[in-house]
């Protein structure tokens, strides 16, 4: 193909751009008569943005058409910097008259405008990026590390821009809750961040004090830190008294009121031991509501024995199996609790007595029960009580050279170690 030739198509290239640009502001015309008057400052704007980068696009390549058609390589500088000049001329007047057009719109179709402004500006955003590309592909390798780090520059430019619009604009949109919420976040993550750079200012003149003041430091941290530590333990303390009240209010207040069933079989037996034993034989009775409501007699050391003995013998009473014997450290002192029942009365009851904690001593009931000859002797074992009388009284679970009682409350183990 001739150089004519060649140069006959860029002239109907160039010729056909121009009748588009052309057609173009016609239908800008056309639309801005029909459009409102209120949105006319941003349809301004966005218009002659466009038609900026639009006719210095277009300036860019003419330029290098004619340039590379017409003129050697010496002049191609002088040329660059014309064309560069005409290309802002013009699209200084091509912004000029869209003002002055847009001026004239009237004021109810600029949502309009808006709307369609910004599509017409991503189309032609949209096939820019798309010739750049093309032309891109045809640029030497060396050229195009450099066009790719421009274009990611202006991609990043633009998007940041673009995030700081949509930021104002929905700042702009947003109701006052959504706001105070923003503001409420926004002040959190200042008071973190200003916490933070309190504890590294500290952690940094921590680090700058002398060795002696670190010690008083510490031993000012280490008082405030027990002091605080005992003001825990207070109010812990404190705390579980106030439960333990509670508890106690509770059970009273849970505690029924009404008469036990038992309670006439407890009356009918303490009646019978009064009669037969004596009327100081017991020091108390009672009905135990916690362990269902079992008759309770507590005997007097002197009685025991007595009183056991009317329990198992007497016709109408007739308890005459024991089924659990064992003695407990109160600490003030010792006691025996022994649990016997009457298959005749169908009917269970409960004998306890308190001992002197420093010579626990007591008659034996394997005379009565011979079910009493193992738990007695357990209890001697484990709590040195003694039972006179006991055919057999030895510890069953502990050698006879060890030492001390390991359920007394202040036993203490003769070897530590083992």
């Amino acid at each position: 193909m001739s150089e004519k030739e060649d140069l006959a198509k860029q002239k109907a290239e160039a010729a056909a751009r121009a009748k588009a640009v052309a057609l173009a502001r016609k239908q800008a015309k056309t639309e801005a008569a029909e459009k409102p008057e209120v949105d006319m400052d941003i349809a301004k704007q966005k218009a002659a943005a466009a038609a900026k980068a639009k006719a210095a696009a277009l300036a860019k390549k003419q330029a290098k058409e004619e340039e590379a058609a017409e003129k050697p390589e010496g002049e191609m500088d002088i040329a660059k910097q014309k064309a560069a000049a005409a290309a802002k001329a013009k699209a200084a007047a091509l912004a000029k008259k869209q003002a002055k057009e847009a001026a004239e719109k009237p004021e109810g179709e600029m949502d309009i405008a808006k709307q369609k402004a910004a599509a017409a500006a991503k189309a032609k955003a949209a096939a820019l990026a798309k010739k750049q590309a093309k032309e891109a592909a045809e640029k030497p390798e060396g050229e195009m590390d450099i066009a790719k780090q421009k274009a990611a520059a202006a991609a990043k430019a633009k998007a940041a821009a673009l995030a700081r619009k949509q930021a104002k604009e929905e700042a702009g949109e947003k109701p006052e809750g959504e706001i105070d919420a923003a503001k409420q976040k926004a002040a959190a993550a200042a008071k973190a961040k200003a916490a933070a750079l309190a504890r590294k200012q500290a952690k940094e003149e921590a680090g700058e004090k002398p060795e002696g003041e670190m010690d008083a430091a510490k031993q000012k941290a280490a008082a405030a830190a027990k002091a605080k530590a005992a003001a825990a333990a207070k109010a812990k303390a404190a705390a579980a008294a106030k439960n333990r009240t509670a508890v106690q209010e509770s059970e009273e207040a849970d505690t029924p009121s009404e008469i036990s069933p038992n309670q006439s079989k407890l009356d009918q037996i303490v009646s019978a031991i009064e009669s037969h034993v004596g009327q100081g034989a017991l020091l108390e009775n009672y009905i135990n509501r916690l362990s269902k409501d079992v008759p309770t007699l507590v005997a007097n050391p002197d009685t025991y024995f007595s009183i056991a003995k009317f329990l198992r013998y007497d016709e109408q009473l007739d308890f005459s199996y024991l089924s659990e014997l064992h003695g407990t450290d109160f600490e003030s002192h010792m006691e025996i609790y022994v649990h016997l029942h009457s298959f005749k009365m169908n009917q269970s009851v409960a004998l306890k007595v308190k001992l002197d904690r420093d010579t626990p001593v007591i008659p034996s009931l394997v005379p009565l029960w011979s079910g009493a000859n193992w738990p007695e002797c357990e209890a001697y074992d484990l709590l040195g009580i003694n039972f006179y009388e006991h055919p057999d009284l030895k510890r069953i679970l502990l050698g006879e050279d060890w030492k001390g009682y390991p359920l007394r409350k202040d036993y203490e183990p003769y070897d530590v170690e083992v």
